[in-house]
């Protein structure tokens, strides 16, 4: 517990309490977490950015998106800051793989989940 701890609202001591991850998110947090989210990917697609965590893509993001940014981490749990920013470069990175095996003329195939067994 922190010195300035006392003086804290109880709505900050909770939104600092999800951000660390310390308490799970309500739904309305979650709500609000993915609004921030897609207000920062839109920015970010707005300025053809994948990559806001490193190079040249994070210099960007860091200088066009930090308002969305700022209320991206502020409105998250940092963990999930981070998988969200990692889940849109492997969304990417998927998204070119499957076009360039379609280029290259691999044929689609039916995946059967673990609960499609049961179904027959």
């Amino acid at each position: 517990m922190g010195v300035f701890d006392f003086f804290q609202s109880p709505d900050a001591k909770r939104k600092e309490e999800v951000r660390t991850g310390a308490v799970a998110p309500d739904r309305s947090e979650r709500k609000r977490c993915w609004e921030a989210r897609d207000g920062f990917y839109r920015c970010l697609d707005k300025h053809s950015v994948i990559d806001s965590l490193k190079g040249e893509g994070k210099a960007i993001a860091d200088k066009q998106c930090a308002k969305e940014n700022a209320q991206f981490e502020q409105d998250c749990a940092t963990a999930w800051v981070k998988y969200f920013k990692q889940f849109r470069i492997a969304e990417y990175q998927k998204k070119k793989a499957f076009e360039r095996l379609e280029k290259e003329g691999a044929n689609k195939m039916a995946i059967e989940g673990p609960n499609d067994a049961a179904k027959r």
